[in-house]
Parts: C-alpha cells; sequence; structure tokens
C-alpha cells in the first residue's frame, strides 16, 4: 500500500485534505457540553387533583398510575411526590442509553392504562407526561427594577410573551415558569352564606361550568335550504364570561318565588392567580423566574447564544420599567473549559513540534509530524456523529494524550527514511525500503494501542458511557496515524527530504550568512546538549547499576506509596469544577406557612447579597427541590 500511495503522492494529499474538511464539517455541527449525556433518562408524570390532601392524592391518584407503571421497558425504578397543594409528580427513570422518546411514549402507554382508575377530576385537569432534562441551561429573571409591577403580573407576561418565544429557538427543550402562575377567575367562596341556603360547592360548580361555556349555535341559511335563499349566517353564541361581574351573575338557584340567588350573593370573585404555592424573587425584588432546558443532542452553547439573543429582541418591546437578567447560565464553566482545552491542545502540538525537531534537527523531517498530527486529530471528528458523541471535556482530553501517540507513527517513518537517506540512497528509494521495515511495526503499534483503549468502551452503566468517548477518542485518532504513516507520511517523506547537504534549511539561507552561521550554530548547541544528557544519563545508570538491590526496594516502596494513596485519597465521579453558581435549600418546619418561608428567604438574600463576589440572587419560597412541587 505504502509502494502506491509513494509513486501517488497527490492520491494521498487528497485523502488527507478529505479527512480534515469531513472533521472541520463534523465538528460545527457536533453538540457541546461539559460531559457526555451520561445521565439515566427520566419520565415525568403529573398532574394535579384540585383540593384533596396528600394522602388522598397517594391513594386514589398515585397508586394506580403506580400500579400500571411498574414493569415498564427499560425501567429502573419510580418515585412519587404528593402533596398537599393538590399535585402529584411521579419521576419514572429508565436505563442509562435507552432512547428517552421510546421511554415516553412506553410511559404514556401506561399511564392511558391507569386514566379509568383515576378520579374525574384528574382525568379533566389531565395527566401531563414529558421528558426531564436535568438542571435547567439558562435561568432568567423578569423583573421590575423599581417594583412597578407585581409577581402575577410579570408572570402571566411572561406566559404570553416570552415562553412561547423561547420554546420556538432550536435547540430548546422546555421552558418552566418558577414563582408565578397564570391568572385565573378565583371564586372565594362564603361556607355561611352556603349553610344559610342550604347549598354546596357542587351547586356552585355545575352553575359555573354550564353557564361558562362554548357552545357552538349553527348556522342560519346552511343547505339544505329553501330554494333562493341567498346568504349563510353562523351563529355566534355567547361563550365563556370573561370578568367578574359577568361571573357574578351567574344564577346559581332559580327560587319558586321568582327570586334568583346569584353567584356573588354567596361568594367573593376577583381575577387572581391560578395557585399560590410559590412566589419568585429577584435580587429581593418580585420576579418571575424563567428555566430553559435544552433539547437532548443540541449544542448547549448555540441555544445559551440564540436565547440570549431572543431575549434581547423580546426586551425591545418590554413595557417600561421592566427587565431581565439571566440569573443562572451553566454555559459558562462550559467555555471557560473548552477555551483552557483549545489553548493546552495547541500548546501540546506547539511543544511536539518543538521536541521534534530538537531531536530530528531537520525541517524537512519535522514538517511531516507536523502535517501529519492535525489530519490525525481533525479526523477523529468524522466518527462523532456516527456513534452519538458530542465534543465535551472528555473527548477533548483524549485528543491532547492522543498527541503523543499520533506523532510516533510519523517520527518512526522519517526515521527510518532518513536513516536510509544517510546510507546513500535516494530519498524515493529510501522510503520504500524504509516502509518495507516499519510498516509492520506502525500497524502492530496501532493495534496494541487500540487494544489497550477499546475495552474501556465496552463498560456499562454510567461509567461506561463517561470513559467512553475517552478510549474511543483516542483509538480511533491512533487508528487514523497509523493509516497516514502508512500512506501520508512516506508520500511526504519521498517529497520533502533531502540528503545532508540540505539536512539543516528549508528553504535556501545561504544568502544570508549570518542567519545561516546562527542557525548551525543553534543546531550544533542542541546537538552537544542531547549528547551530554546521553553521557549524562549512561553514567548515572552504571552508578545505579552498583546499588540495584537498593533501587529495587526504593522501586517497592513506591508501589507501596502509590498503593496507600490510592486507598486513602478521596475518590470521586467526576472532578470538582466552579460551576458559577450554589444551590441553597431553605427547609422550613412542618406546617410553616408560605409567608414564615418567604420571610426566611429575604433573609438569606441579605446575608448573600452583602458579599461583593455574588453578582445576584433568586429565589422561589414554596418550590420544593426534593420532589419538584410547592
Amino acid at each position: 500500500m505504502s509502494k502506491f500511495f509513494i509513486g501517488r503522492p497527490i492520491v494521498a494529499i487528497v485523502i488527507s485534505i478529505i479527512t480534515v474538511i469531513g472533521g472541520v464539517v463534523a465538528m460545527a455541527k457536533l453538540p457541546v457540553a461539559m460531559l457526555p449525556d451520561i445521565v439515566p433518562p427520566q419520565i415525568s408524570v403529573s398532574t394535579t387533583y384540585t383540593g384533596a390532601d396528600a394522602l388522598t392524592i397517594e391513594q386514589s391518584v398515585a397508586t394506580p398510575l403506580e400500579q400500571q407503571m411498574n414493569g415498564v421497558d427499560n425501567m429502573l425504578y419510580m418515585m412519587s411526590t404528593n402533596a398537599n397543594d393538590g399535585t402529584m409528580n411521579l419521576k419514572v427513570t429508565f436505563d442509562v442509553g435507552t432512547n428517552v422518546d421510546i421511554d415516553q411514549v412506553n410511559t404514556q402507554n401506561r399511564v392511558s392504562q391507569a386514566s379509568p382508575n383515576l378520579p374525574t377530576s384528574v382525568n379533566q385537569y389531565g395527566v401531563t407526561v414529558k421528558k426531564l432534562m436535568g438542571l435547567p441551561l439558562l435561568v432568567l429573571s423578569i423583573y421590575s427594577p423599581n417594583s412597578t409591577y407585581s409577581g402575577q403580573f410579570l408572570g402571566n407576561y411572561a406566559t404570553i410573551n416570552v415562553n412561547d418565544a423561547i420554546l420556538r429557538v432550536p435547540g430548546v427543550g422546555q421552558v418552566t415558569n418558577f414563582g408565578a402562575a397564570d391568572y385565573a377567575m378565583r371564586i372565594w367562596v362564603k361556607p355561611d352564606q352556603l349553610t344559610k341556603l342550604g347549598m354546596t360547592v357542587t351547586d356552585l360548580t355545575n352553575a359555573v361550568q354550564q353557564q361558562s361555556a362554548v357552545n357552538p349555535a349553527g348556522q342560519i341559511g346552511a343547505e339544505p335550504a329553501p330554494k333562493g335563499q341567498q346568504f349563510t349566517y353562523a351563529v355566534r353564541a355567547a361563550g365563556r364570561l370573561i370578568n367578574a361581574e359577568e361571573f357574578g351573575n351567574i344564577i346559581v338557584r332559580q327560587n319558586p318565588d321568582g327570586s334568583t340567588v346569584r353567584l356573588k350573593d354567596v361568594s367573593r370573585i376577583e381575577l387572581g392567580s391560578l395557585v399560590y404555592q410559590q412566589i419568585g424573587r429577584y435580587n429581593a425584588k418580585p420576579a418571575v423566574v424563567i428555566a430553559v432546558y435544552q433539547a437532548p443532542g443540541s449544542n448547549a452553547l448555540a441555544v445559551a447564544k440564540q436565547v440570549k439573543a431572543q431575549m434581547e429582541d423580546l426586551k425591545s418591546r418590554f413595557p417600561p420599567d421592566l427587565d431581565y437578567v439571566v440569573a443562572m447560565d451553566t454555559t459558562l464553566p462550559i467555555t471557560e473549559g473548552m477555551k483552557e482545552i483549545v489553548k493546552t491542545l495547541l500548546e501540546a502540538v506547539g511543544l511536539v513540534i518543538v521536541v521534534v525537531f530538537l531531536f530530528l534537527q531537520n525541517w524537512r523531517a519535522t514538517l511531516i509530524p507536523l502535517l501529519a498530527v492535525p489530519v490525525s486529530l481533525i479526523g477523529t471528528f468524522v466518527i462523532f456523529p456516527i456513534l452519538g458523541f458530542s465534543i465535551n471535556t472528555l473527548s477533548l482530553f483524549g485528543l491532547i494524550l492522543a498527541i503523543g501517540l499520533v506523532v510516533d507513527d510519523a517520527i518512526v517513518v522519517v526515521e527510518a527514511v532518513e536513516h536510509h537517506i544517510e546510507h546513500g540512497l535516494a530519498p524515493k528509494e529510501a522510503t520504500l525500503k524504509a516502509m518495507e521495515e516499519v510498516s509492520g511495526p506502525v500497524v502492530g503499534i496501532a493495534l496494541v494501542l487500540s487494544a489497550v483503549f477499546v475495552p474501556m468502551a465496552a463498560m456499562g452503566g454510567i461509567k461506561g458511557l463517561l470513559n467512553q468517548q475517552f478510549a474511543i477518542t483516542i483509538a480511533i485518532s491512533v487508528l487514523i496515524s497509523a493509516f497516514n504513516a502508512l500512506t501520508l507520511s512516506p508520500a511526504l517523506a519521498a517529497l520533502l527530504l533531502r540528503g545532508e547537504e540540505s539536512k539543516y534549511s528549508l528553504f535556501d539561507w545561504t544568502h544570508i550568512g549570518w542567519l545561516s552561521r546562527g542557525y548551525a550554530n543553534f543546531v550544533r548547541g542542541v546537538e552537544a546538549g542531547i549528547r551530554g544528557t546521553a553521557n549524562g544519563y549512561g553514567k548515572a545508570i552504571c552508578r545505579v547499576l552498583k546499588y540495584r538491590y537498593a533501587m529495587i526496594a526504593l522501586f517497592v516502596a513506591g508501589l507501596a506509596a502509590t498503593a496507600f494513596m490510592y486507598v486513602h485519597v478521596p475518590t470521586g465521579f467526576v472532578p470538582q469544577e466552579d460551576q458559577n453558581y450554589f444551590i441553597t435549600v431553605i427547609q422550613s418546619p412542618p406546617g410553616a406557612s408560605l409567608s414564615y418561608t418567604t420571610n426566611i428567604a429575604r433573609q438569606a438574600e441579605q446575608i448573600l447579597r452583602a458579599d461583593p463576589d455574588v453578582f445576584g440572587t433568586f429565589a422561589v419560597p414554596g418550590f420544593s427541590l426534593s420532589g419538584g412541587s410547592s
């Protein structure tokens, strides 16, 4: 194979160019994240049983759902949270690596089977089945700097004008508002009046449902119509009631004497919130907290950038004294981490090239590894979309480690070719001779290195997914490097390498005398340093051999120290990284009111905001992180 490419170097160069282009195209479309997607898929089943307590919900809603959900395909476990505010949240966790869309469909099918056993009001309210996205990508806070608007207004403004716009951004999977609720017509019943009149809440509910409903009224003049009918009119009857006055005029009882009892006679009616269990705050001001979750497989950095651009566009249409802030941005650590990794990658490539030049002492020979390394590294990204990988810290760290491995193959080829050139062969004949000798070792090295890393990719569970991209990245880059060593490197060696007379120059510098002399002196200094180091190392080995038993004891002590440190150094799943935010949980005593919790949250806000390093605080009194409910 090498002989073919040595005779046709353009073919080898074109293959390498196509590999690099494919890698660049793949890089542009790959999702970017801090770590691989290793979280087990979770599906949330939620509903509301209005007016019910936690025990009633557990018995009448959670139990039927859990009975049907038990044993769904690939399920690991499930957990339900039933709260006294009437909400039920069932989280079903599935095995790592399963398709979250299929998991959602299977969960929806089980919910449909449980629907006949659920209370009628629960079925009317609806059971929501959706994918859980883990931590949000961005947390936005919409607030009024001068406190002109209430939290209720802010919440409804976000629901009507902001949420839908954010959901239209490509890559956004879910938008959730915390600390705010939709507008609702609240009917506060007067129990004493109901008792005097001998009425129940059910009577009021039935009256509202009957008199505030959409009633289709058909058409006038529709076919079949009398001959000569000229027009057809659609009849629009009065539909749902709009304001509190209209609701107050609902007739709930017609007395025999002709008098009526209206809804306003037995209740107080106002336009309020659907629920009152949560309060949103940003920097001690009323706010709506909007959590934006990215869709699986999307590019976190691109999604965050587009969401911020969308918010800037929406801000231009905000009413006076309304503003927003990105209260939490989980992409900041990703951006900084990627910058550091790319910087390290460039430094590693530069360091490798410098070392190669110092030891080969030949600019022409150094060019071959310099060209081969980017082809191996960038070409690795071609395989990422096929395997479902993302650009993350582990895959890029694997590329950094692979630099030292992929450069070896090119160095082996260059050294072998130079050896035969020094013995009088022409560059092309020297390359052919060298490839006969090193082709087998190059292939063997690539297979051995792949055999070291590929088994790591076969590990199961979360750890397997975590190590998979790291191991496969190195293995693929090594295999591409071996292919380059059999194709591109010998083709370049036959084109670029020359005899001893041009060893130290890539260009003709003879007309620049001082530059040529300085370069030659530099090379001679490097050679002297290498020879001195080699001689010193040889003498040190001779001395060490006189104390071989002491060296063996020192080696054993090193192994013992390594084992001791392995046992006693704290272990962890992934390295701790500064994520740029803290999550603080305040747990109130059992039975504490929302007002009590809010007062404690205000005290916590004051303490945190006194720290000059704190950018801002957002709080959601009434929301429970443990169950995701109020």
